[in-house]
């Protein structure tokens, strides 16, 4: 079995990033921390002027949380630690004054979700339907519900979220706002993709930077927001509710 990386790739300005993880792109503590980090050295790159942030594989773009950690949580500080992966990253896209362009290949749950809504400008297959799978298991997004609304509107939402259950169509997510174009195929998202960012690096960097602090005007608070998020969802995770859930999952 392939092994879980995250790896970055300059070419004509153009950064590359990309994660991976075997099961379904869910991603561990360990690797979100690598991603986070490696969003922000590319980012104070000066020899980059966009990013595209991706996944390896074809059928799915990123599960989640890593299952194997989340049920393994045993305290509040640990549970707290574990959700504030995606915090960090969410963070981490957020500060970065280049444009973070999305390659939404497959389908996306849960902490996928908030990853996709933190791009500046996302792009997916009709293969990439999204789902916030979190209040199911007893928890709730509250770490990625903040991008999520940012880019869905409340009543986006709020309607993924209690109908955790439920898959929605990529042309539902374009139509909301998070897919700005969905195309029929990889191989045309990726086309579509590399055009895209070679177009931005004709833009001068001094207005993309500015344009970001722009678009991001009004979230300066979700350092502290996140983790406060981070702790409530470290909390229910020990509840006998999602203890009882998680026992049918695993």
């Amino acid at each position: 079995m392939a092994e879980a990386y995250v790896k970055k790739q300059i070419e004509d300005r153009i950064a590359t990033v990309e994660f991976f993880h075997p099961a379904h792109n869910s991603l561990p503590s360990d690797i979100l921390s690598q991603l986070a980090t490696t969003i922000t050295e590319v980012g104070q790159d000066d020899e980059v002027l966009v990013i595209i942030l991706k996944s390896g594989g074809e059928r799915t773009f990123c599960a989640g949380a890593s299952f194997t950690e989340l049920i393994n949580i045993k305290d509040e500080t640990v549970g707290e630690k574990f959700f504030m992966g995606f915090a960090n990253v969410i963070n981490a896209m957020r500060k970065c004054s280049k444009f973070i362009i999305g390659r939404v290949q497959g389908k996306t749950v849960g902490g996928g979700v908030g990853l996709a809504s933190a791009m500046d400008y996302c792009m997916a297959t009709k293969y990439a339907s999204i789902k916030l799978s979190e209040l199911n298991l007893g928890i709730g997004p509250f770490v990625v519900g903040p991008a999520v609304q940012r880019k869905l509107g409340a009543s986006g939402m709020s309607q993924i979220a209690i109908d955790a259950n439920t898959f929605y169509t990529p042309d539902w997510a374009k139509q909301k706002g998070l897919y700005a174009n969905v195309y029929d195929s990889t191989e045309e998202l990726d086309e579509a993709v590399l055009d895209f960012a070679r177009n931005l690096c004709e833009y001068n960097p001094e207005a993309v930077k500015e344009m970001k602090q722009m678009f991001w005007r009004g979230t300066e608070d979700w350092d502290e927001l996140l983790n406060e998020r981070a702790k409530i969802s470290g909390r229910l995770v020990l509840s006998s509710f999602t203890k009882e859930k998680l026992k049918k999952f695993k």
